[in-house]
């Protein structure tokens, strides 16, 4: 018998066989429209990670409402991948499709500032205690914005990222370490010029290596997420944000919080919960109930020090910013998000959520004597295929096995159950219920027990 990460090998392969045959012969609608697609979409689909689902042809969904949602076969299921956060507080809250629809009566966009935007930047700074805040189209464009105010406020040149990093598709960051050495990503496409010239890498938790990279005074900013979260879940270990931040202070290195993922974390995100102190902070996908937006903030001392490198600049376009930054549509429903979905019961609730999750799965993997283990982060639950939780990107890229993954999603996508296609991330959100999660919990042990 072959086994991997404790299951049989060969169960698993006769399962994914058997749940494809099963996929394909329920979705007649959805192999239409891939055979249709295929004729003008690149890679026939609208953005090419959608082709990296476990499914023989893409799942084409017609309706989302809360945790929930129905192919265009007529099933339906409960979402737990939640449009890997950008739906983290359901699909279409109600508050937010409301002020979306008096909005688009009323403007799309104008680029002229609306009273909305001044009441979300009084709330951002109220929720994550920066002072002043810009907006973007998604947490990528935040994040290269937050860079270049980086370098200009600092003059310096370098970013530092930590291994296996999620920051969205800024190309600053997708420099990894090979054999302890920065080295360009290899499936990063078209890229022409060294990254490591202006980019450095080391592995999270790993103080003496932060002190390392940073000690020469050329770092501008440190972005990091304060737990990773893409290359399945690393947590931070005691004490090393607090000597972090220090090592950055002492450095002159602003320090740029990426909470894109981490917002999981509660209502001023992981920074609030914990007492981390940015200098720079970014918030993308969910903060507009799932349309496109995103926010990045300053400490008051960033911000004087970004205003007064604008004005000594030439005039001109400074390269920060898009025309539909801070749109109209985008900034109603952001007030509305914040204002009426993202609040503080709603975090209390999927916390209570997320760890009867995470106790089920917990359990079930004890019970089977499984070499898995269960992170939690807020509410965000992950399984990984390591008995114990990696401590940094390195040692998480070990335990991947992206077949695996596609069997256990498949598995569960078959059955109603939507995870995030990437890892085994599973959110939930205000309108998942204990039913729902008690579901995932034993549809999960009805696959261990089909592989063991």
């Amino acid at each position: 018998m072959a086994t991997r990460h404790g299951i049989d090998w060969d169960k698993a392969q006769a399962l994914y066989v058997a749940e494809r045959e099963a996929f394909v012969a329920r979705m007649p609608r959805s192999r239409e429209l891939s055979a249709a697609a295929g004729g003008h979409l690149l890679f026939g689909v609208p953005l090419h990670w959608m082709n990296d689902w476990s499914t023989p042809c893409s799942l084409y969904v017609a309706a989302a409402q809360g945790a929930r949602f129905q192919d265009v076969d007529g099933h339906d299921y409960v979402d737990f991948c939640l449009g890997d956060t950008g739906a983290m507080f359901g699909h279409s809250p109600k508050p937010v499709a409301e002020a979306i629809a008096r909005q688009a009566q009323r403007g799309l966009t104008a680029m002229l500032p609306s009273e909305d935007g001044v009441w979300v930047a009084q709330e951002l700074a109220r929720r994550f205690g920066l002072p002043y805040w810009q907006f973007a189209l998604s947490a990528s464009d935040a994040n290269r914005f937050a860079i270049r105010w980086a370098r200009a406020v600092t003059g310096r040149s370098k970013v530092l990222v930590f291994n296996g990093c999620y920051h969205g598709t800024v190309d600053d960051v997708f420099v990894d370490l090979v054999d302890g050495r920065p080295q360009t990503r290899d499936s990063l496409l078209g890229q022409v010029y060294d990254l490591t010239q202006h980019t450095r890498s080391v592995e999270f938790n790993d103080l003496a290596a932060l002190e390392g990279a940073l000690q020469d005074g050329q770092v501008a900013c440190l972005l990091a997420e304060p737990a990773m979260t893409n290359i399945g879940m690393v947590l931070p270990q005691p004490g090393f944000w607090p000597a972090a931040q220090a090592l950055c202070r002492r450095y002159g290195t602003l320090l740029l919080i990426d909470e894109t993922h981490t917002i999981s974390s509660g209502p001023g995100g992981y920074t609030r919960a914990h007492g981390l102190q940015p200098d720079l902070f970014v918030l993308g996908k969910p903060v507009a109930g799932g349309v496109p937006c995103a926010v990045y903030g300053f400490s008051a001392e960033v911000a004087r020090r970004a205003e007064e490198a604008k004005r000594n600049a030439p005039p001109g376009h400074s390269g920060i910013g898009t025309t539909l930054t801070a749109n109209l549509l985008a900034m109603a429903a952001m007030r509305a998000n914040l204002a009426e979905v993202m609040t503080d019961e709603a975090y209390l609730y999927m916390f209570a959520l997320a760890e009867r999750l995470a106790a089920g799965l917990r359990r079930v993997i004890d019970e089977q004597g499984l070499p898995w283990c269960v992170t939690r982060v807020g509410a965000r639950t992950e399984f990984q295929f390591t008995p114990t939780p990696p401590q940094n990107g390195s040692e998480a890229d070990k335990v991947l096995d992206s077949e695996l993954e596609h069997i256990v999603h498949l598995f569960l996508l078959n059955r109603g159950l939507l995870i995030t296609p990437f890892h085994n991330m599973m959110l939930v959100c205000p309108d998942t219920t204990t039913a729902d999660v008690d579901r995932l919990v034993a549809a999960f042990a009805a696959f261990v027990a089909a592989v063991r």
